[in-house]
Formats: structure tokens, C-alpha cells, sequence
């Protein structure tokens, strides 16, 4: 339990390099992204340090300094300043996908899991890796539609409209509307990095298709 420091003091032990993806993906309790993105880290970081660890490996998110102005990310570059300050060896990936549900974390993983362990060696301490396609946000939404064979149908939505929509819904549910906050100015910044991986998004869609078609035959 990495919000408890109590739980870290032995997990650490004779390990040489952490790699730490600790972070919330769905809002459970009344735990916040600093307790759990932040101090759960800085938590985990205290024990690699007590153990002598060499180095401490850390998934943030693309873009990271250009967007401390949300709540989910400032608890992520906070993390990295006291990583940054630790005196460790470290690195920080900084993949351009961000799930939300550990799931897709999972798949995801797979493919920045190569970027973190090149990382042991390497000498880089901001990674930042893309895809190995770059493309743009209506592109995405087109290929979601082509591969189920329907037509392309999509809305577009002001600015000035997503802007009320955050403050609205950030006065009800603050985590809620930090979560639209950051896919909303997501959407409206570049999100192209250094390209890795070979699995592409279309492929990655028809998997899902083929499953969903499965499951709907069963």
C-alpha cells in the first residue's frame, strides 16, 4: 500500500532498478492524485533510497511541464522534482497515451515496457515515446469508425463550450472535472513524440472489434 509507508520498508530490499507506474486510474475512496500519484511515489522513492537501489525508473505523462496547471499532472511533476532532487539515478518515460482504467494501462504497458528497460543502461533522464504512427485527432476518430465498417459521423464541440463544461463540473465533482480538464487541453496541444513500438492503433482497434464481435456471437 503505497500510500502507507509502514507496508514499503522491506520491498525494496535487494532490488537494483524500480520501475514505479503508481498512480490512481479510478477514483476509489477519498484518496486524490497527490496522495497516491505524489506522495505514494515519494513513499516508494524513501524505501529504494533506505535499500540502496541504483536507479528509480518513473512513467509520468507527455508534456508534463507545459500542463502542471492540472491537478493530475501537477501530482506527477511534483513527483519528478523530488525524484529530480533525490540524488538517485533516475529517469522519467513520458509516454503520449494516458489511460484511465488499468486495463488499457496494462496493454499500453507492453510497449513502453521496451522505452523502461533500454532505459537501465542508457544515459537519457527525460524519455519522451509516441507510436509508431503519428496521427491527428480526427485521423483517430475516422479509424475507429473504418474498422466497424460504419460511417464517419463526427461532432465538433467549441472550446467556449468545454471550458464551461469543466468549471461546471469541477464545482460537483473536482475529480471528475480534472479528468475532462486534461482531455480537454490534451486535445488542443501537440502530442507528437519520438516514435517506438511497432503495433499500431489500427490493429490494436480490430482487436478489439474482433473481440467485442465474439463476445456479442456468444
Amino acid at each position: 500500500q503505497v500510500t502507507d509507508p509502514e507496508t514499503l520498508e522491506d520491498v525494496c530490499d535487494g532490488i537494483e532498478v524500480v520501475f514505479s507506474s503508481v498512480g490512481i486510474t479510478k477514483q476509489k475512496g477519498k484518496l486524490t492524485w497527490k496522495d497516491v500519484d505524489y506522495q505514494g511515489n515519494v513513499n516508494l522513492l524513501q524505501a529504494a533510497q533506505t535499500a540502496g537501489v541504483k536507479k528509480f525508473t518513473y512513467v509520468s505523462v507527455f508534456n508534463g511541464p507545459k500542463l502542471r496547471h492540472l491537478d493530475i499532472v501537477r501530482a506527477h511533476e511534483d513527483f519528478v522534482d523530488v525524484l529530480k532532487a533525490s540524488g538517485m539515478n533516475y529517469a522519467v518515460i513520458r509516454p503520449t497515451g494516458f489511460f484511465s482504467d488499468m486495463t488499457e494501462f496494462y496493454k499500453m504497458a507492453k510497449r513502453v515496457a521496451v522505452t523502461c528497460v533500454d532505459a537501465i543502461d542508457g544515459e537519457r533522464q527525460e524519455i519522451d515515446v509516441g507510436g509508431p504512427e503519428v496521427l491527428t485527432y480526427r485521423e483517430i476518430a475516422e479509424l475507429a469508425f473504418r474498422v466497424q465498417g460504419k460511417r464517419v459521423r463526427i461532432s465538433h464541440v467549441p472550446m467556449l463550450f468545454m471550458g464551461v463544461t469543466v468549471s461546471a463540473m469541477r464545482a460537483f465533482n473536482r475529480h471528475q472535472g480534472e479528468l475532462l480538464a486534461f482531455l480537454t487541453t490534451a486535445m488542443t496541444v501537440d502530442g507528437v513524440a519520438p516514435r517506438a513500438g511497432s503495433r499500431t492503433l489500427e490493429a490494436y482497434y480490430r482487436g478489439l472489434f474482433q473481440t467485442d464481435a465474439s463476445a456479442d456471437h456468444r
